[in-house]
């Protein structure tokens, strides 16, 4: 594997009286930022958001994978699991990350978009409502879109990916009942054979390929119309 050359850095973002930290990637000439709201339990280090990332970095986009929580509030968390169900206050976490990114020199050009997994997609879901058509684009990876309620999917503007895999059968039911509440071009994608966590052969690979296409094509169209 050919070691990446895409400009790296570690950044440290304000969310009230805290910190975020994260890993920003800028590939040259990038298209779009997208920010990566991670599911329960999980972390900027997440392999499987990573893999995605990667993805979307090869066709030039750039990512920002971020921990949600403090270090402090994921200590409670691993013996309370009391945030990472915490929908508001990772919403909460998701603005302030598009906040700083916003006014970074090096960003606020780009358009934006949201790569959500699992519980962190309800929080994509609810931070898009809020925002507007400032978010181009959502990517929802094994979601949880009944966290954000009908009345949010019906207030989302961004064109939103839902993908799931073919063999989850409870997250399936959920995403096509979101379904039926968004207003906005949207698309359901079921990766054959996939269970909750794409482990199986190929199944990220799908999920990497399919969040691309759709940031490539509604990023660029995105920051056309702004």
């Amino acid at each position: 594997m050919q070691a990446r050359t895409e400009p790296w850095r570690e950044v440290r973002m304000p969310a009230g009286p805290h910190h975020l930290v994260g890993d920003l990637v800028l590939p040259g000439a990038a298209t779009g930022l997208v920010l990566f709201a991670h599911g329960s339990g999980s972390g900027r280090h997440s392999a499987r958001n990573r893999q995605v990332a990667r993805r979307l970095q090869d066709a030039g986009i750039a990512t920002l994978l971020f921990d949600l929580l403090t270090p402090e509030e994921e200590q409670v968390d691993l013996h309370t699991r009391q945030h990472r169900f915490d929908i508001p206050l990772l919403t909460q976490r998701l603005q302030d990350a598009t906040a700083w990114a916003a006014a970074e020199p090096d960003l606020r050009s780009l358009p934006i978009g949201y790569f959500g997994a699992s519980t962190g997609a309800a929080a994509a879901l609810i931070a898009a409502a809020r925002l507007g058509r400032r978010i181009g684009a959502l990517v929802l990876r094994g979601g949880r879109p009944d966290l954000a309620g009908p009345v949010v999917l019906g207030e989302v503007q961004s064109p939103t990916l839902l993908i799931v895999g073919a063999a989850d059968p409870v997250v399936l039911q959920l995403n096509r009942h979101a379904c039926q509440h968004l207003r906005v071009e949207h698309e359901l994608r079921l990766v054959p054979g996939a269970t909750h966590l794409f482990e199986e052969p190929g199944a990220l690979e799908q999920v990497g390929d399919a969040a691309a296409q759709w940031f490539a094509g509604h990023l660029i169209d995105h920051a056309q119309h702004a």
